[in-house]
């Protein structure tokens, strides 16, 4: 009987305990909810906060889950963001047991939140699967955190003058559509430094390397007033591996391929000339193919400039052997002209050395003793036991019979050609320096410096064949290269340059000298950072 009264008063006093906790917390709820009621009732959600009054202030901050793709063809880039914005509003100031009130999606239709979009944005998508993805946040002091995740696909204008070599800065502008300056004005939350954040994780690029973002804040005029807008530049650079293995290895071994003919023998005419023939088609070619992955842009590009180069080598090695095979047939045709002429003289001069037939003139009146005397000689050898000597000598006297001329036969003309002994060394030195100046320039320098020291590095060029010249070259070279790598140092330890204070920062990104600030360090434009 005690055990069951011991009971009995045990599980009274679990259900007492139950009983307080579950009228507590329904307590809270209906506290919640009491103060949701309040903060709406005759909330007009039409109105901006502070209307007719103070300018509303927004505040903002992105958070990239994933960055790229990146498009060269329509020069466009996709990012999927979580894109948060915070604003007071003084009509939603509560006091109660909690500090903030996390709500789902379903609050926020019911009160004004600021109409932001993105002014380059091609396609924007806001995340409902499963549900609505939105974060909702009512501080007690009225201070309202709105989060969407969006994935933003957004006009990217690229300049590919220096392509594959080059750099873009990809931007982000956002703003209101509607409110001017005077009643919405945007600010970044975290300052200019740490108000955007880009995991290294998060960068899917192939062809690209995420090297950094900058934002800025600027005003922009149209004919309904002057509006807020938020700035964000994602800086690329991008890979060149995939262009050296596509590209320009083989246009270095077609050219290389082009110049071995030089080594050929002049005779072999069908092998250089499809040799010829061949580097120039794979030229062509390699030419096409290396426009496929680009917009058909107006302009040459660095790869369009390598591509005519080497084909200008691959054709003048063509037109090397067209310009020898006519001087080995000129020089053919005259060694026969002369040694038919040659000959012809050989042929008058036999003639002209063979004995004349004997004549024997006879006059009646002045030479008959003559005559008689050589009838008596010629009736004295018929007589003669020995015609074998008569007959050699009349065997000398006759005149010796001259052989038929031959056709004069073409001269063997062997050996190199001067023109391939010259172009043997002209022609690997020229491409040689080419590819020096080529790759120097583009890689040691930054890409919008390329067209201010073009004038210099052709200066260099002209005057490359004088020994002082060549000499500067070389120290030039080593220096750039120098300042290359350099660079890329300075690039991949970025993340450890550190800036003064955050004071100065943002106040002088408020003056505006941070407009293109490079993040996370400035660069020559402005002394905000320093390296650390």
């Amino acid at each position: 009987m005690a055990l069951l009264l011991a009971w009995a008063c045990v599980a009274a006093s679990v259900g007492t305990a139950l009983g307080d906790q579950g009228d507590g917390a329904d307590l809270y709820s209906e506290n919640i909810t009491r103060i949701l009621d309040k903060l709406l009732d005759g909330y007009d959600n039409r109105l901006r906060p502070g209307f007719g009054g103070s300018v509303t202030e927004v505040k903002t901050d992105i958070y990239v889950t994933s960055f790229g793709p990146v498009s060269d063809v329509e020069m466009e880039y996709t990012m999927d963001v979580f894109f948060r914005q915070t604003w007071t509003d003084e009509r939603l100031k509560f006091s109660g047991p909690t500090e903030i009130l996390r709500l789902n999606n379903l609050m926020v239709s019911k009160i004004w939140t600021p109409d932001t979009f993105f002014r380059n944005g091609k396609k924007s998508i806001a995340h409902n699967m499963t549900t609505p993805n939105k974060l909702f946040r009512i501080m007690q002091n009225g201070t309202i955190l709105y989060t969407m995740r969006l994935t933003i696909n957004a006009d990217c204008p690229m300049r590919l003058v220096n392509f594959p070599m080059d750099g873009h800065a990809c931007p982000l502008k956002f703003g209101s559509y509607a409110y001017p300056k005077s009643e919405i004005i945007y600010t970044w939350k975290k300052g200019p430094l740490h108000s955007v954040e880009v995991p290294q994780e998060s960068s899917s690029l192939l062809q690209y390397d995420l090297i950094g973002q900058t934002v800025s804040s600027e005003t922009i005029k149209s004919n309904t007033g002057e509006y807020s807008l938020q700035l964000l530049y994602f800086h690329l650079q991008r890979k060149i591996g995939y262009y050296l293995i596509q590209t320009y290895i083989p246009c270095i071994m077609t050219v290389v391929l082009s110049q071995v003919v030089f080594w050929i023998n002049k005779e072999s005419v069908p092998a250089r000339t499809v040799a010829g023939i061949t580097t120039v088609l794979t030229m062509t070619t390699l030419s096409i193919s290396a426009r496929h992955s680009l917009p058909k842009v107006s302009y040459a590009t660095a790869m369009d400039w390598f591509i005519a180069v080497c084909f200008a080598f691959v054709f003048s090695a063509l037109i090397e052997f067209a310009a020898v095979n006519y001087f080995t047939n000129l020089q053919t045709q005259r060694a026969m002209r002369k040694a038919a002429r040659a000959a012809a003289l050989a042929a008058a001069l036999s003639a002209a050395t063979v004995p004349a037939e004997d004549e024997i003139v006879s006059h009646s009146d002045s030479n008959s003793n003559l005559k008689k005397r050589v009838n008596s000689i010629t009736s004295q050898a018929e007589q003669s036991p020995e015609p074998s000597v008569i007959s050699n000598t009349a065997s000398q006297c006759q005149p010796p019979s001259v052989p038929p001329q031959a056709p004069p036969q073409p001269p063997a003309i062997g050996g190199a050609s001067k023109i391939d002994q010259y172009s043997r060394i002209l022609f690997p030195v020229a491409f040689a320096g080419f590819n020096l100046v080529y790759w120097v320039v583009y890689l040691s320098k930054d890409t919008m410096e390329v067209s201010s020291k073009f004038s210099e590095y052709l200066f260099i060029i002209c005057n490359m064949f004088t020994w002082p010249a060549l000499f500067q070259l070389f120290i030039y070279s080593c220096n750039s290269v120098n300042q290359f790598f350099l660079r890329n140092a300075r690039m991949f330890f970025s993340k450890k340059i550190s800036c003064s204070t955050q004071n100065n920062a943002e106040r002088l990104f408020e003056e505006g000298k941070c407009k293109h600030l490079f993040n996370p360090c400035c660069t020559e434009q402005n002394m905000l950072c320093k390296t650390t």
